[in-house]
């Protein structure tokens, strides 16, 4: 059972923006949550394990990289020599005592390091042997990530840890199993263990690596320049070596009558969790977020409630944060924030709309209308592409998102970035356009 009282394990808070006020027989009630982990120590103090470390013992955790060693990553080789370094460079990262193994990809799966379905555990004997055995990582074959994820998904729970991950790269498409067979094993390591995934080069599918991202809660981007690989995965390794509390879920309670209508991130990303839902107990719910280190993050939160007269308010939702106990049951990280409905009949308080809200609807408007933009340019709608990439310079502009609008202005001319007007390049890069794509969901917070 976790002990909770370790200084160094992160605290949690929530709290709720929202405009509270809707006319006389309004329903909708629309709320941004704001979750903030701080004050964290190091990874050995990890909350929901089935035991915590001692001073001076292993941290509790385990990575798993996996690396694609299909033929095409011969093509050029700087691709192979890149991913070598860079798995190298992750190896370098781990902290002491974490537990790892690395995987090459193919259509099979084969345990790279150390091999016999086990992990190592990290220190400067391990660490030189993990980097020898990625000297002999050749390319050949095919690609079949099914089986990458599911090889992880059997070393990291041979760990009794709670903090487990993947790394995952790749640079081709996933020719050697059905899209069926993907969904499959990203169905039965959902929840089991988290995982960022990268693309590097320019003959992968998006929709393949972020929706693998979004399946496992980790994060996905490109790597056109395999020689950009390293200080990537040392990145990803240093956010994954500060993670400390696993399978962190917000629970959301509403009373009798209410009925929620979506749950999203939206920052740093947008993440629709709508689907994701287990139910516990009457009228709660919970919905994954994954592990957390000391970072921040929001969520929009609709519900409809039963319509009421003026004067009259209600409690619509209360939220919050839970982790799973050894034993079954589930421990509340204490954090807790209430949406509210009060009914009115000042037009000017029911018609505001929260500054956060709005904010936080454009940016999902805009991650969608990029994705709908480049779909239609693949399918040759020049018009219908033309609308909807203007539309996501409007909001990219107008909500003060510079990272996109940069990525926006390598695919379209713009003409007037304020009334959305743009004409689509004649000539685009492939990897500028993926990056877009890739990125699209990337998200800016309010400006306080």
């Amino acid at each position: 059972m976790a002990n909770f009282s370790k200084s160094n394990v992160p605290q949690f808070s929530v709290d709720v923006y929202q405009n509270e006020y809707l006319p006389e027989g309004g329903r909708e009630v629309n709320a941004i949550v704001t979750v903030s982990a701080t004050g964290g120590g190091t990874v050995g103090s990890a909350v929901g394990a089935p035991h915590l470390y001692a001073a001076g013992q292993s941290p509790d955790a385990a990575v798993a990289i996996m690396v694609d060693c299909s033929g095409s990553m011969d093509y050029p080789p700087t691709k192979m020599r890149g991913a070598r370094e860079a798995t190298a460079a992750a190896i370098d990262t781990l902290r002491d005592g974490v537990r790892f193994a690395v995987i090459g990809g193919t259509h099979v799966a084969k345990e790279v390091y150390p091999g016999n379905g086990r992990l190592a555990v990290a220190d400067a004997a391990t660490r030189g042997q993990a980097k020898e055995a990625l000297r002999r990582l050749s390319a050949g074959g095919g690609t079949a990530i099914g089986t990458w994820l599911r090889l992880a998904d059997r070393l990291l729970s041979s760990a009794e840890v709670s903090i487990r991950h993947g790394i995952l790269l790749t640079d081709g498409r996933n020719e050697h199993e059905s899209p069926q067979d993907l969904k499959a094993a990203l169905d039965s390591c959902a929840g089991r263990f988290t995982c960022d995934a990268r693309g590097v080069g320019t003959d992968w599918e998006v929709k393949e690596v972020t929706g693998i991202a979004s399946a496992l809660l980790g994060t996905a981007d490109i790597v056109a320049d395999p020689a950009a690989l390293s200080a990537d995965f040392t990145q990803m390794m240093e956010t994954a070596m500060g993670k400390e509390v696993a399978d962190v879920a917000l629970r959301l309670w509403t009373p009798v009558g209410t009925e929620i209508k979506f749950v999203k991130q939206v920052a740093p990303t947008v993440e629709e969790l709508t689907d994701r839902r287990t139910e516990a107990g009457p009228r709660a719910g919970d919905y994954p977020t994954g592990s957390w280190g000391d970072e921040s993050r929001d969520y929009h939160v609709c519900v409809e409630v039963p319509s009421a007269g003026v004067g009259q308010e209600m409690l619509a939702a209360r939220v919050s944060l839970v982790v799973p106990q050894g034993d079954g049951g589930v421990h509340n990280l204490g954090a807790q924030g209430l949406v509210k409905a009060v009914w009115t009949d000042d037009m000017v308080a029911s018609t505001r709309i929260n500054s956060q809200v709005a904010h936080y609807t454009g940016q999902a408007e805009l991650a969608q209308v990029i994705q709908q933009g480049l779909d239609l340019r693949k399918s040759g709608d020049v018009d219908g592409a033309t609308a909807k990439l203007g539309r996501a310079v409007q909001l990219a502009s107008a909500s003060g998102n510079a990272d996109t609008a940069k990525l926006l202005a390598k695919v379209v001319d713009v003409v007037d970035a304020a009334a959305g007007t743009v004409r689509l390049k004649a000539r685009v890069e492939e990897a500028d356009e993926m990056t877009l794509e890739t990125r699209s969901t990337k998200t800016v917070r309010v400006k306080k």
